[in-house]
């Protein structure tokens, strides 16, 4: 009787202390998830276009070929980007032109820039149409959206970002006046030219005779300008002119096509039409250096010198 109630004891008191003991035992079951059924070069080359929404950029850096991209598309190895309104949607057949090269592999895409040179990204899909670029040397992210080119819907992208449009001249040619409308101050001026700097930058003016070339242009007027939007029509633009020591001049701004362009004067009910002359290619000079390869950490580093050569037009009076 006393042997057993001894076993008794001994039995509770080993079962108290195993219970204590808690013993953490982790699955590894990475192995056990299914493999990605896409690689990145596939996901890349999945949409035919990648809208550069740049008001979703995250960060206080900038890759530059980014910045002045509407869109980016990824074919066998070559960049191309839509730099420039005119003619997009059918320059380069809806993709507009080279200007690099890319190479991706375990979602991290490096790209060697024609003009910029190179730099290199961690890439995460955030959802099916939608990836994110981080460049970790800047600390900054951009979005992109994927379209096929069936379904981008380029006329929206022009009008939408129609101020750069206005700074792909180097000076826009008065080629036409109306036969009516009221005399006014504005009937002198024959070129126009509209400086980068985006919305609501700088404008200058030219009462030289028609004809002349932009090089030899002198500026007779300089101020502000404004591209604003008309409500219900996004083919409708208003066009404002604050002059540095005049009053402002207010137009309703049509585009005729990639060249061309129609302000009706309100206050005079004068129409006047446009021509760009000089057309500016954003795809910039520029020098580049060699990049290399990190075998560490399985991508490549930032190049060490980055030169660039930006064309600024800053002809003065």
């Amino acid at each position: 009787m006393k042997t057993t109630k001894l076993l008794s004891v001994f039995a509770i008191i080993a079962l108290v202390f195993t219970s204590c003991y808690h013993e953490d035992v982790y699955v590894d079951d990475y192995n056990n998830n299914p493999t990605p059924t896409i690689s990145l070069n596939q996901l890349l080359g999945s949409y035919e276009l990648w809208y550069v929404d740049i008001n979703q950029t995250l960060g206080y850096g900038e890759t530059r070929f980014l910045q002045t991209a509407f869109t980016v598309s990824f074919r066998n190895g070559l960049m191309y980007a839509n730099n420039n309104l005119v003619g997009i949607g059918s320059q380069g057949n809806g993709f507009g032109i080279t200007v690099g090269y890319y190479d991706a592999y375990d979602m991290i895409l490096d790209v060697d820039h024609d003009v910029d040179g190179y730099e290199t990204f961690d890439v995460f899909q955030i959802d099916y149409n939608t990836i994110e670029l981080y460049n970790p040397y800047k600390d900054t992210s951009y979005f992109l959206h994927g379209y096929q080119r069936s379904n981008f819907d380029y006329d929206f992208v022009f009008y939408d970002n129609i101020h750069y449009f206005m700074q792909e001249y180097e000076a826009w040619e008065k080629t036409y006046t109306s036969n009516y409308g009221a005399l006014n101050e504005f009937d002198n001026e024959n070129f126009m030219q509209f400086l980068a700097g985006g919305n609501g930058a700088t404008f200058r003016s030219s009462q030289d005779a028609t004809g002349t070339n932009p090089n030899n242009l002198y500026w007779d007027y300089s101020g502000i300008y404004g591209i604003g939007d008309v409500s219900g029509n996004i083919y409708q633009k208003t066009l404002t002119l604050d002059y540095d020591y005049f009053d402002n001049e207010f137009f309703e701004l049509s585009v005729i096509n990639d060249r061309t362009i129609e302000l009706f004067h309100n206050a005079s009910g004068t129409l006047y039409e446009f021509k760009g002359s000089g057309y500016i290619q954003y795809l910039k000079t520029g020098t580049t250096t060699d990049k290399t390869k990190s075998s560490t950490e399985k991508k490549r580093v930032q190049r060490a010198d980055k030169k660039e050569n930006i064309r600024v037009n800053t002809r003065t009076k």
